[in-house]
This record gives structure tokens, C-alpha cells and sequence, in this order.
């Protein structure tokens, strides 16, 4: 699914504002000509010469009057910045001022209260960056070399893992009966979890010792401790317990400074640990980045983020290193603290970046939740994992590989070798049933189960965290965001039968064929409501479950009919949007003020923009009637069979790797565990060339071609297609020199050395990454947008050495110059030209140059003495 924004506004003007050079409508007269100033003249040229018309009116309407759109005045304000001298507008200023009159105005009059309160810094130890100054360049040999170490790393890891699996399953054999075998799987299960976890806190102390504050250069002998203490940190199984208080002891043991009564739900790790202090009573929700760090311009530069006691962060919030929040501050959902930021004492900001709000975030009353409950509620999970979940899980393994004549008897050393023919009967045998009948008892199991564990959570009625309750909320979310099904039934019809078989109110659904992407995720979604006629794009979180730092409550969820939502949403139960509204891309939902309707709002903290559904009439014919229907049916046909040979391409994917499986297994007593080593290293390679060439062949080994067509054309469903090839194995390159290797074998056109922290590209074939750049953890290029039934796509460039920030967007048609940085979490929209080597933030993102003087560093370039700079070393 794509995404829904406001590209047109099309309404019937009350008089004419725009002269064609056909001269065939009346010309501006003399008198309105004379009344202008300027400035109002020099943008109207501009503006003229953009829509290709003589003259334009300075109170026309850029969108109501002149049928201009988004991208239209995208590309006027590019034009303007390349003036010096005419003041700069961004995408803000054209709709906050829509007419030219208004636009010259707002420009040229001094800064008022209207850009917000001034945001307060914090005193931080960063040196000034040189504007100017180009990213830091590795040599070849220090990116190959990299590259190599991180192999041979992931070599010796696979060793190291098949000879303590294959010690772990002879010991296990010898055992006798079900009690010795589960006394055994016990032992083993716990003492392998145990070291699992403790590892990466050894590598940490011994490799680091005491991050601080500094930055270093990738590739580079500092970048590969850095890289392997990251890497062991999220192959750790405790981060599965995030929002436990076994996951705030943990971090402590890294280093981080944290107090009582701390809780954190979100999964993003935090790497450089002792820069990170958390007072006590303090809530981090879901989806939130604290890392401690960033890729800067060919640089990794880490820094403290600082939160004081009773802190509350909101879901799909960002802080940058070197951020502050002082005792009681919040920051709301969908904000971002800069570098550099800082909340005051009992202050509330929202926003990207963050600026002063009196809405209350924290919505829920507390509940009595003290040390001994926490205590105890971290006691009984580990009894859980330790003398359940563990041995049971590698009791079931050993069970299986035992009672299975296809693996038992391979591993029975009096068993001769099988031929070619038995092990593809039994790799089949074997796929088709684990695959097939996972498939029917997963969707059984989610239809059924969250049903049964609702009723022991009652809406809108206050519990305190870390009980019974609590555990069944935590469970339900878990279960209900298995991604898989969502992946399946997503971009289609069927995506709204699988959710109201979870549990979604979906109404009466006016059937689009797109009425939910792949990305969808809730915290209960029996308490999910979405009216008649709404339209959701990818990365939707819907907010449930409200926090504080000892209680919580569930309510339900409610939007309404007629939205158009777009990418990376996250909605709260309290969100202040009704009927027919246009919800753009990373859009903070409003938590106050009267109900929005009949109005798009765009950005963080979000704003009002022309909403309209009637602005694309080229394919009018196609949204009714009888047109619809048949051509929907034939849009449903389609994706059925793009799902069932996705499905098959899957099996298809999980039968080689069960035939690789029981050929080791068949190897194993020639061999022994070097063939566990080399079945992981094979696997990984496979699944990702067997990947690669799935998407290649989906798009016909062609180039995708920029699109302008309906929902309901041919070519748009072999675009959905291809976005139904699985790419999660993407995640494993982050941070490596082979990601870049991998994106280019998609179809990425990729420059040299590119550092990739966890970038994700949605139409690979129409992006272009340049030479050095920097890419960080949870940002994306999105070279597409849907309107109102229309699907427009054109390609994205990056120039040499740029910058994207953590969890920054760049959308479609974007060019940014050579050297350019998009700060955290900003949105760059779509059409947007970004000169070199500026600096950009926000959402919607426009030029954050700092004034001269500035006490805090942009980091919008390193310095050509950033090498001489501190790196975080051991103490």
C-alpha cells in the first residue's frame, strides 16, 4: 500500500486569476499589475513560468484558484531558492500564506511568534562544523577490509554456533525417557540462553570499555568495535523482553544509568549504553530511538541523551545525541529532539523538531506498581523461559529431528548415505507439511486466542503494569503483529477479511482493492475501529494502550470514514480527526482543539492543508459504476494470483533450505558440527541471491519507469507485486559493505563506500544513491505516492556524500545536492530540491541553517580536522 497525500485541489474558481499565453481568458488588468509590490511580482514571474501561464493574480489561490499542487509548488520554491534575491519559502509557508500576496508578506516581515517559541540548547562539547566541509572518505582498503573481517566474523559466529549445537545434541541423546530429556534440554537451553546474553555485555567492556562522548570514521579499526558490540546487541535474545523490567536490568549491566521504575517498550537498542541516563518513573513507548548515536557524513559520532525523572516519550519518537529532557518533561508521539535540544523541567514539547505544547500526554491515571511487584514479575518470566519456553523449545527441536523418519534416520550413524531422490521425497514431505499446516494453525491461532485473552482486559479500566493484566496485553500485541499474514493479504481486497478476523470494526467497507498495505499494527485490535470509504497506507500503528510509569489502560481506537492515511502513522485513541480528512505522511495526530474534518493536516506538529478528493479527474471513469466493478474484479484476480505465487515463492524458499538442512543432517556424522557452520553461512547466501532474483524476475529484469495511472491499471499491479517479494533479509547487511552490494543488485543505482545503518528503498530501480554517503538506522526513500485512486512514482536522488538522519523520509521526485543532511526524523516531501551541502529538518523538512554564533554544531558536514577528533575508547 502507498501512500495518500494532497497532490491536487481542483474546485471551480470564482474568477479567472490565471492568463494562458493562448491569451484566450482575460489578462490581469493594469490596476491589480500596479497594486503589486516587488517582491509579489518577482514570485508571481516565477510562479507564472512554473504553471506556464503569462501572469498570475497575487491573490489567487495557489490551489483552489490555480489548480496548482504539491509538486507544482515543490518545484516553485526550488526555483525561488536559487534566487538571492528573493527570500526562501518552503512547503510550510505556501500553505500556511496560499496566495502570493500573503507568501511575500509572510517572507519579508520579521520573524513572529507564528515559527514557534525558541527553542532552548543544551551547553554540548561539539566543535562548530564547517558548512562547507566535504564528508570524511575512507580508502578502498579500509572498506574491503571492513567488509572482510565482518565475513570472517560471521564465519567464526557460525562455527562456534554449530559445535555448541552439535555438543548440545549428543548430550541431549544420551539422556533416557521424557524427564531425562527435559532435564537435559533444561540444562542446556538455560546455560546457552544465559551465555547468549552475557556475551555481548563481556564484548562490551572488553572491546569498549566506557563509551563517551566523540565521534570516528567507518570502516575504520574503531568502527569495527562499534560494529561488533552493535551486532551482539540485537542477535541478543533480551531485547525480546522489551517492556519488561529484565530489559531495564540489562542495560544497566552495559552501563546505562537508569533509575526505579523505569519503563521501556521500545525495541530499538540503544548501543553506546553509558551515554544514556534515565531518572526514575520515566515511560519510552514503542518505536522510539535513544541510541546514543549516529552515521554523520562518513563519521559515527555518539553523544549522552539525558532524561530526568518521570519522562514520558511518545511512540515514533526520536532523540538525536546530545538531547536533554528535564524531571516530568514529555515529548509527544511522532516528535524528535535535534542535537542540541532541550526540554525544560516539567515542560511538554511535541513536534519535529520539538517546540513547547500544553497538551498532556500522559492519560492515564497510576496505579500502585512498586519495587517488589516488578521484582516479582521479572522473577516469573525467567521461570518461565527458564524451566518452560527453553527446554521445551530444544526439547521440541531434538523431539523432531528424533521422531521425524526423514531427519531421525539420517542421524542415526548405522544409516547408509540416501540417494538424491530420497532427500528431495523427504525435503518435500517435510516443507510442505511444516510450511502449509504452520500456515493454517498460525491463522487459526490469531483468530481465535486474542479473542480469548481479551476478556480478561476490560476497556478503559485502569491496571497497574507488571500483573496479570499486563502480561495479557503484552501477549495479545505480540501475537496479533505477526507479520507474515499482513504481508500476505496486504495491497489487496483480502487485507480486510484478515483483519476483521483479528478482531478489526472495519464497518461497511466500500472495497477499494488497496484499502490496507503490508504494514499495519496495532496494540489490540478488538479495539480498532476504521470507518466506511478510509484508505490506509503502510506503517500504521494504531495506539491502544495508553502508559504511565506504574499503570495502564486500553481503549478503543476509532477513524473515521472517508480518510485517506499515509505512511508511518501513529494514530492515539484520543486522536482529535473525524469524517473525510487527509492524513499525510509521518503526520503528528492532533490530541486537542475541536475535531478536524473536511481538511488534510500535514506535518509534525501537524497543520491544515486543502483537502480534496476531487482534484485528479483523468481517471474519474474508473471509480464508479460498472466501470469499477469490473475493473476491480479484474485487480482482485490479480492479486490473488500475486499472493499464491508469493506463497508458493515462499514454500518454494523453505523447501530448498529443508533440503539444505537434511543434507547436512546427512553429512553430519562425516563431518560433524562444521557442516551446522557451513549450513548457516549457505543459508544466508542462498536466501538472499534466491530474493534478488525473485524481485528481479517479478519486474522482468527491466527498470520500473516513473508512473502517473489509476489503482485499477495493469501496471500498478505489477508494481504491487514486486512489493510483495520478501526483503527482511535486508537487515542483516546493515552496517556492512555488503548492504550497498545488495541494493545494487535489486537495482539501486549506488555510488562508492556508502554506509547503510538500516536505510530502507521502497522502488529500488528509481533510486539514486551517490558516492560516500550516509544512511541512518530506520530512514527510507519512498519513490511513490498514491492519490485518491491515482498512483504518480518518479526517481529520487542523493548527491555525493549526503546525510539522511536517523528515521528521516525522503518521497518521490527529491533531489538533494552534493554533501546535503536531512536531520532526524525529518520529511522531505516530494518534489523538493535540496542544494548542496545545506542543511534541512523538520517535517515537512525546510532549510535549518543556524544563525551565525550558533553555541551548538548543525552537523550538517565533518570537519577536515574531524580525524583528529576523540573516539569512544576504553577506560
Amino acid at each position: 500500500m502507498v501512500e495518500q497525500s494532497s497532490e491536487e485541489c481542483i474546485s471551480a474558481p470564482n474568477k479567472v486569476v490565471v492568463t494562458w499565453r493562448s491569451g484566450s481568458e482575460p489578462a490581469a488588468t493594469d490596476t491589480e499589475r500596479d497594486t503589486e509590490t516587488d517582491i509579489e511580482r518577482e514570485l508571481s514571474d516565477v510562479l507564472a513560468d512554473v504553471l506556464g501561464t503569462e501572469r498570475i493574480l497575487p491573490d489567487g489561490h495557489f490551489f483552489t484558484d490555480l489548480g496548482a499542487n504539491s509538486l507544482v509548488m515543490a518545484q516553485f520554491c526550488a526555483r525561488v531558492r536559487k534566487r538571492a534575491d528573493l527570500p526562501s519559502p518552503s512547503m510550510r509557508d505556501i500553505y500556511r500564506h496560499p496566495t502570493v500576496r500573503g507568501l511575500a508578506a509572510a517572507l519579508t516581515e520579521p520573524a513572529s511568534d507564528s515559527s514557534g517559541p525558541a527553542v532552548p540548547l543544551v551547553p554540548v562539547t561539539v566543535a562548530q562544523p564547517t558548512p562547507s566541509a566535504a564528508p570524511t572518505r575512507t580508502s578502498r582498503w579500509s572498506h574491503v577490509l571492513c567488509g572482510a573481517f565482518q565475513c570472517l566474523f560471521f564465519l567464526g559466529y557460525s562455527v562456534v554456533a554449530g559445535f555448541v549445537t552439535a555438543l548440545g545434541y549428543e548430550w541431549i541423546a544420551t539422556g533416557s525417557g521424557l524427564t531425562g530429556i527435559y532435564l537435559r534440554s533444561l540444562l542446556f537451553g538455560d546455560i546457552a540462553f544465559t551465555v547468549m546474553c552475557a556475551v555481548p555485555v563481556i564484548a562490551k567492556w572488553v572491546l569498549v570499555g566506557r563509551w563517551k562522548p566523540g565521534e570516528f570514521p567507518v570502516w575504520g579499526l574503531a568502527y569495527l568495535r562499534f560494529w561488533l558490540v552493535k551486532v551482539m546487541l540485537h542477535a541478543n535474545p533480551i531485547v525480546l523482553l522489551s517492556g519488561n523490567p529484565l530489559y531495564v536490568a540489562y542495560l544497566r549491566l552495559l552501563g546505562a544509568r537508569i533509575g526505579k521504575g523505569v519503563t521501556i517498550l521500545s525495541h530499538s537498542v540503544p548501543v553506546c549504553t553509558d551515554l544514556l541516563t534515565i531518572g526514575s518513573g520515566t515511560v519510552i513507548r514503542k518505536d522510539s530511538f535513544l541510541l546514543c548515536y549516529r552515521a554523520h557524513a562518513g563519521r559515527i559520532q555518539t553523544g549522552r541523551v539525558v532524561l530526568g525523572r518521570d519522562v514520558f516519550i511518545g511512540e515514533k519518537s526520536v532523540l538525536d545525541i546530545d538531547t536533554s529532557m528535564g524531571d516530568g518533561a514529555q515529548l509527544g508521539h511522532a516528535s524528535a529532539l535535534h542535537r542540541g535540544q532541550a526540554v525544560p523541567d516539567g515542560a511538554r514539547w511535541h513536534g519535529s523538531p520539538g517546540q513547547p505544547t500544553d497538551v498532556d500526554h500522559v492519560r492515564v491515571a497510576p496505579a500502585r506498581c512498586g519495587t517488589a511487584r516488578r521484582t516479582w514479575f521479572a522473577l516469573t518470566t525467567l521461570a518461565q523461559l527458564f524451566f518452560l519456553y527453553i527446554p521445551l523449545g530444544v526439547g521440541g527441536i531434538y523431539m523432531l529431528f528424533t521422531e521425524v523418519p526423514a531427519i531421525g534416520r539420517r542421524l542415526d550413524p548405522a544409516t547408509l548415505a540416501l540417494t538424491p531422490a530420497e532427500l528431495v521425497s523427504d525435503a518435500l514431505t517435510v516443507s510442505l507439511v511444516v510450511f502449509f499446516c504452520g500456515l493454517a494453525v498460525g491463522l487459526l491461532v490469531l483468530c481465535t486466542v486474542p479473542r480469548l485473552l481479551n476478556l480478561a482486559v476490560k476497556p478503559d479500566r485502569v491496571y497497574p503494569l507488571y500483573g496479570f493484566h499486563y502480561a495479557v496485553q503484552q501477549a495479545t500485541a505480540r501475537l496479533t503483529n505477526v507479520k507474515f499474514f499482513a504481508w500476505l493479504f496486504g495491497d489487496s481486497s483480502y487485507i480486510v477479511h484478515y483483519l476483521r478476523g483479528i478482531g478489526y470494526d472495519l464497518s461497511r467497507v466500500e472495497q477499494t482493492g488497496s484499502n490496507f498495505g503490508t504494514e499495519v499494527q496495532q496494540d489490540n485490535p478488538l479495539l480498532v475501529t476504521v470507518g466506511t470509504g478510509t484508505m490506509v497506507a503502510d506503517g500504521l500503528s494504531v495506539i491502544n494502550a495508553d502508559f504511565s510509569s506504574t499503570s495502564f489502560r486500553v481503549s478503543r481506537t476509532t477513524i473515521g470514514p472517508h480518510n485517506f492515511l499515509g505512511n508511518n502513522i501513529a494514530y492515539p485513541p484520543d486522536g482529535r480527526t473525524g469524517d473525510n480528512c487527509l492524513l499525510a505522511t509521518k503526520v503528528m495526530i492532533p490530541l486537542d482543539g475541536e475535531v478536524r474534518e473536511g481538511v488534510g493536516l500535514l506535518g509534525s506538529p501537524c497543520f491544515e492543508i486543502p483537502r480534496s478528493v476531487e482534484r485528479d479527474t483523468r481517471f474519474d471513469d474508473l471509480r464508479s459504476g460498472d466501470v469499477l466493478r469490473r475493473r476491480l474484479a479484474a485487480k482482485n484476480r490479480y492479486n490473488l494470483r500475486s499472493m499464491a505465487l508469493m506463497l508458493g515463492a515462499r514454500w518454494l524458499h523453505t523447501f530448498a533450505l529443508t533440503l539444505l538442512g537434511l543434507t547436512a543432517v546427512d553429512l553430519y556424522g562425516l563431518l560433524g558440527h562444521v557442516v551446522i557452520a557451513a549450513y548457516l553461512a549457505l543459508a544466508l547466501a542462498f536466501s538472499t541471491l534466491y530474493f534478488v532474483l525473485l524481485e528481479r524476475c517479478a519486474m522482468r529484469f527491466r527498470r520500473l519507469r516513473p508512473q502517473l495511472c489509476s489503482i485499477y491499471d495493469r501496471e500498478f499491479w505489477k508494481i504491487e507485486r514486486v512489493w510483495k517479494v520478501p526483503d527482511h533479509y535486508l537487515e542483516l547487511f546493515n552496517g556492512t559493505p555488503f548492504k550497498a552490494l545488495v541494493w545494487r543488485m535489486l537495482g539501486v543505482r549506488v555510488g562508492s563506500r556508502v554506509f547503510d545503518d538500516g536505510c530502507y528503498v521502497t522502488d529500488r530501480t528509481l533510486a539514486t544513491i551517490g558516492d560516500d554517503c550516509t544512511l541512518n538506522a530506520g530512514s527510507k526513500i519512498q519513490c511513490h505516492s498514491q492519490e485518491d485512486g491515482t498512483f504518480k512514482s518518479a526517481e529520487s536522488a542523493l548527491g555525493t556524500g549526503c546525510t539522511l538522519g536517523v528515521a528521516a523520509h525522503v518521497h518521490y521526485g527529491v533531489t538533494l545536492g552534493d554533501g546535503a543532511v536531512l536531520a532526524c526524523d525529518a520529511f522531505l516531501m516530494k518534489g523538493e530540491e535540496v542544494p548542496p551541502y545545506a542543511y534541512w529538518g523538520g517535517n515537512p523538512a525546510v532549510d535549518m541553517a543556524p544563525a551565525p554564533g550558533s553555541p551548538v554544531g548543525d552537523g550538517r558536514a565533518t570537519s577536515p580536522n574531524a580525524a583528529d577528533a576523540p573516539v569512544a575508547t576504553a577506560t
